[in-house]
């Protein structure tokens, strides 16, 4: 893939010639069409003015910024480039930080940097660095006219470049109502039952095994109908339940199935089925109230 920056990389008086190119590929999803149901004719957008129902030509259009209802201030390139920021053709380390400390929130798009010729020795020197003492290097970069916070990173053999959020783009936790451990006291025995099912369930990560099972049906579905075949749609149904559960026999039924897939490696399904063990039934017991039977739906072409 084509660089999409050519710069530098600079830690105090170390520089290290670097390109950068994107570290994920472009999402595996479909793009749809708009189409006139009649004929099947996709469907034109135009820029049309509410006032006068006018289509608006390019040349006429302007950039606005809405400081009160209705009320705009308008943009034009010449303010756009007084805000500009000195086009830097370096990131420059500015802090090391240890990795552990750095909320996830925070990371946004991962890149490679790749060492230019001459940049190599440098290059592993810095990477080094950066993995024995597990910190990330902080930084500030200029790419496409906008200013980004980016944190360096030792990966394998790779350095990786993430484009990060500043401070001001995260929504503030106390914005929201989480359960404290005074609202919400836990047992000692459910502490130690959940700790118990995480510790069965664990494994190593492998990201091949878990895949976009929704698009993949649309491409099934897809591929059938362009060959004329007909979908059939297979309805399945699944009790839902609300109010209030016993927790602990849900723990203990979710530990018997954590056992048996680990015995047998099937039945991944998590959630208990219909009529369940006599653990489920006595949780079942324990629910203040039921709801209706949930469909959902598994595709098929026949």
């Amino acid at each position: 893939m084509a660089a999409i920056w050519k710069g530098a990389l600079s830690f105090g008086l170390i520089h290290i010639p670097v390109h950068l190119h994107s570290a994920v590929r472009a999402k595996e999803g479909l793009s749809f069409r708009m189409l006139h149901k009649k004929d099947n004719t996709p469907i034109k957008y135009q820029r049309v003015c509410p006032k006068d129902k006018q289509e608006v030509p390019w040349a006429d259009i302007v950039k606005g910024y809405e400081v009160s209802k209705g009320q705009f201030v308008v943009l034009d390139k010449e303010d756009f480039d007084k805000a500009a920021v000195a086009t830097s053709k370096r990131v420059d380390v500015l802090d090391f930080v240890r990795a552990d400390e750095v909320d996830p929130r925070y990371f946004e798009t991962p890149y490679y940097l790749v060492p230019q010729a001459g940049g190599e020795k440098p290059y592993a020197l810095f990477r080094e660095a950066l993995s024995r003492t597990g910190t990330l290097g902080i930084g500030k970069l200029t790419l496409r006219q906008k200013q980004h916070l980016v944190a360096v990173q030792a990966s394998g053999e790779a350095l990786v470049l993430h484009l990060m959020r500043f401070a001001a783009e995260l929504v503030d936790v106390d914005e929201f109502n989480f359960p404290s451990a005074k609202k919400e006291p836990l047992r000692p025995q459910e502490i130690a039952m959940a700790e118990q099912l995480v510790a069965n369930l664990s494994e190593s990560f492998d990201p091949g095994k878990y895949t976009d099972e929704y698009t993949r049906n649309l491409r099934d579905i897809i591929k059938a109908k362009s060959k004329g075949k007909k979908v059939e749609v297979e309805e399945i149904e699944e009790e839902a339940e609300t109010g209030v559960i016993d927790l602990m026999a849900r723990l203990q039924e979710s530990l018997d199935r954590a056992d048996q897939l680990k015995r047998t490696g099937t039945d991944r399904d998590p959630r208990p089925k219909a009529g369940g063990t006599a653990t489920t039934k006595r949780a079942k017991k324990t629910a203040t109230k039921r709801t209706a039977t949930k469909r959902t739906r598994r595709t098929r072409a026949a």
